[in-house]
């Protein structure tokens, strides 16, 4: 069996264990076989006792330390700690044969003159009971440091899969946006060049936003808007006066530290055009405004009679980037009239 350090079985450095530990366990056991030595009072005979329960202490806890090491080395599982008790037992009857044989004689060599005799029954009590505590003691320590690896380690997979989860979800941009936005594009370059020259330069915007916050978690409201402005600009190339967007209540003042889930905006308008009717005699109206520390997307609801398929895009990828972050919860109101989303704005920048 490959030899291993202490701490590489038991999983912990026991050495200020040890140095706290057999001093104080010596203590006890002074207590435990001299009381009556220490209710009389006879100090030269406890000058030498404890000194030598000290040795006897350090030497019984090396050992049975020993004992321990090898028996979890050799049944390591948590469903195998009976096994290691009985080995731990086991060595305690041998090593209490030979070791107190073996101080009881030295012990009565330095005192020879002494009536103090040992009590057997005592000392294989005290001796069992330090075991008990030693052995109950690496268990405990090496159990709850288990315990708390394996809690970390499952926090930590949870953040992996959380943050895989989350940069899938920043690569969801709707591909249909960018298909409709080149059909604009066409129709435009013909008849109006120069509206098609702004609307390049407004896209390569929205898209050199989209490439640079794909690695944030949060972003300042302040930017989300800045964005949106260009966003909104090619909306309504596409569907002019049939999409009505009005943005209010978003002084600086307010916006200054606010947060906000990169692109959460974009999805909402996507989602709102996606469901909904546009057209001349229905336009749709999406209204964006600030309200008691929310920021609230509001469209009036004119549900579609067969929405298309959903690309994965939309409400629940938002709430699974907010669920991602913590405690954040957007909430979604459904009347008969509007469809309300409103955003927690009080994400913090050291979320970022």
């Amino acid at each position: 069996m490959e030899d291993k350090c202490f701490h590489e079985v038991a999983g912990f450095n026991d050495r200020a264990l040890m140095l706290v530990g057999i001093p104080l366990a010596a203590m006890i056991v002074s207590l435990l076989l001299f009381n009556e030595q220490f209710v009389e009072g006879n100090w030269s005979f406890l000058i030498i006792c404890f000194p030598m329960s000290l040795v006897y202490t350090g030497i019984f806890w090396v050992l049975m330390r020993l004992t321990y090491k090898r028996a979890k080395m050799r049944f390591p599982g948590a469903d195998e700690l009976w096994k290691r008790v009985l080995v731990a037992f086991g060595a305690f009857l041998v090593v209490f044969a030979v070791v107190n044989r073996a101080l009881d004689a030295l012990f009565m060599l330095i005192l020879p003159g002494d009536k103090a005799e040992p009590n057997v029954v005592l000392e294989f009590l005290s001796s069992l009971l330090l075991t008990a505590l030693l052995i109950t003691l690496y268990e405990a320590i090496s159990f709850y440091l288990q315990l708390q690896r394996a809690v970390a380690e499952k926090v930590e997979l949870e953040r992996r899969n959380l943050e895989s989860q989350l940069e899938g979800l920043r690569n969801q941009v709707n591909p249909h946006f960018l298909f409709n936005s080149l059909n604009t594009l066409v129709y435009l370059i013909p008849g109006e060049p120069d509206k098609a020259v702004r609307f390049v330069q407004q896209l390569s915007k929205v898209y050199r936003y989209v490439l640079e916050s794909r690695e944030a978690r949060v972003i300042p409201l302040q930017e989300e808007l800045d964005f949106l402005s260009s966003y909104i600009f090619l909306l309504k190339e596409r569907f002019g006066d049939n999409l009505q967007i009005t943005l209010s209540g978003l002084q600086d003042g307010m916006t200054a530290n606010a947060h906000i889930v990169p692109l959460t905006l974009q999805m909402l308008f996507e989602n709102a055009i996606k469901h909904n009717i546009i057209s001349v005699q229905r336009p749709l109206r999406i209204d964006v405004f600030a309200e008691n520390n929310l920021l609230a997307v509001r469209n009036n609801l004119q549900r579609k009679n067969q929405v298309m398929d959903s690309t994965g895009v939309g409400l629940e990828n938002i709430r699974a980037r907010y669920r991602m972050l913590g405690d954040k919860e957007i909430e979604v109101i459904v009347s008969q009239e509007y469809f309300t989303v409103l955003l927690p704005l009080e994400m913090q920048a050291v979320a970022v």
